[in-house]
């Protein structure tokens, strides 16, 4: 199995590299945010890689952190959800955003994932619910409850444009730095200070 390949960026592609080691190019598929965090070819670079054997061929999926290759072998345990949907999802959502998502389940953010259609996304919601605890990324702050100061704030800050992946944590974090019972209009300041950094 292959874990690592350091080497010479040789191609990049829409969804895929070639990495060069010792002579031999190596194909491997990856999201857009791992392809866009490599150097331009033919500088050195190194992937982390999940190596998966199929029937017919040897398939290579690198990632630029530890997170995002955890969160690959997560997803591909869902059912419906292959290395490509896998991908997708990761090319929408960095690992942190996604933990995000699934926390809140927001189904809309899963959804701007080619492959991931509304039943898809309810399962992906579902299953990983529980399942990410132990992640690399997964937040630490608890989920806004309904009705109180931060969903408030969850809520006006959507109307406002802004995704609820990278709002929840902010709004999260802006609770956590504000007195209890802290205002509604306090809350929101604080969450587009933390937008804002």
């Amino acid at each position: 199995m292959i874990a690592s390949l350091t080497g010479r960026v040789d191609t990049l592609e829409a969804d895929r590299c070639v990495v060069e080691v010792g002579g031999v190019g190596y194909l491997v598929h990856a999201s857009t945010r791992t392809l866009g965090l490599l150097p331009p070819a033919p500088a050195l670079a190194r992937l982390l890689v999940e190596t998966q054997l199929r029937e017919d061929a040897i398939m290579l999926y690198g990632f630029a952190d530890t997170a995002e290759r955890e969160w690959f072998r997560l997803l591909t345990t869902v059912q419906g959800v292959g290395a490509k949907v896998a991908l997708n999802i990761l090319s929408v959502l960095a690992p942190d955003d996604l933990a995000s998502a699934v926390v809140t389940a927001d189904r809309a953010s899963l959804t701007r994932a080619s492959g991931v259609g509304q039943r898809l996304a309810v399962r992906l919601l579902t299953e990983l619910r529980d399942r990410i605890g132990g992640m690399p990324s997964g937040p630490a702050l608890p989920t806004p409850q309904p009705g109180g100061v931060a969903a408030d704030a969850l809520s006006a800050l959507m109307n406002l444009g802004y995704r609820r992946p990278e709002i929840s944590s902010a709004v999260a974090r802006a609770m956590e730095r504000l007195a209890q019972g802290a205002k509604l209009d306090a809350v929101i300041r604080e969450s587009l200070k933390e937008l804002g950094r």
